[in-house]
């Protein structure tokens, strides 16, 4: 089933392949552009909206079985945005964060979907965050660990998604434990399991799933860390850009768009973030 769109535009859309990554082009055609030329010219110097979607993290984004498309609340998000915009939109989508955020930073992509993280700060400027996401961790049932706190101690191995933000935080934060890094968010449980490591970080809901899937796995009570995921545009788009999709932001959230995506999705595991 396609996704729902903005009520102020029309769409055609081509599918190609491009650097590696899937392509949505779309012709959009806005009946009521709410931004000025300059502002419409700071997002999308091309002409349309290039949108960098990370299918890495479930609850944003995930392809449609049926055909193959990205969907989800990021992809509900841009195509609102490109319609505000009142330009057509490209969908650039790739499999990790990291390789996401390298999209909007080096000019391939005009904004992207990136949870907070001063790391990322260096080259895009965030919104507010519209959802927050539970951290998680998962080990074996015959593990003796039994507590988030008991996680960073020496000899204690933990499995990460490489670039992800469980990644940026776990490096700054875990003192005594060993980070390995598996490619994506999606493959950690596997690698958590062909190397042997005690732990696997990741998004609640991709564990829980993983632990279902494959059985013999536990997650361990509670969260290890809250992540708040936003918007990001690149960071010489200027101030006006970025108080632009703040805006933005705050007006989904408090129009129910956020909360009726996640709900037309079918997400557990996230909840609207607070108005900034």
């Amino acid at each position: 089933m396609s996704t729902p769109l903005h009520p102020a535009f029309t769409r055609r859309r081509l599918l190609t392949w491009m650097g590696g990554a899937l392509v949505t082009t779309t012709t959009a055609c806005s009946m009521n552009p709410l931004a000025s030329p300059a502002l419409v010219a700071a997002f999308a110097p091309t002409g349309k909206l290039r949108a960098s979607i990370n299918l890495g993290n479930p609850i944003l984004a995930r392809k449609n079985a049926s055909t193959g498309e990205a969907e989800g609340v990021s992809v509900d998000l841009a195509r609102a945005l490109a319609a505000e915009l009142g330009v057509g939109i490209e969908l650039k989508v790739f499999d990790a964060a990291a390789k996401s955020v390298v999209a909007v930073t080096s000019g391939e992509a005009d904004i992207g979907f990136f949870a907070i993280d001063p790391k990322r700060g260096e080259g895009v400027r965030f919104s507010a965050a519209y959802v927050q996401i539970e951290g998680a961790y998962l080990v074996r049932n015959a593990s003796p660990l039994t507590d988030n706190a008991q996680v960073d101690r020496a000899a204690t191995t933990v499995m990460v998604g490489k670039g992800s933000a469980y990644d940026l935080y776990l490096s700054r934060e875990l003192k005594a434990a060993t980070i390995l890094r598996a490619p994506t968010s999606p493959a950690v449980v596997d690698a958590f399991l062909a190397e042997k490591a005690d732990v696997a970080a990741g998004v609640k809901q991709q564990l829980e799933a993983d632990a279902a899937r494959l059985g013999g796995l536990r997650l361990l009570p509670g969260r290890f860390m809250v992540i708040e995921q936003a918007m990001g545009v690149q960071a010489n788009r200027g101030d006006d850009a970025q108080q632009f999709l703040r805006g933005f932001v705050e007006r989904m959230k408090a129009s129910g768009f956020v909360a009726q995506a996640l709900a037309r999705h079918k997400i557990q595991g996230a909840i609207v973030a607070p108005a900034a």
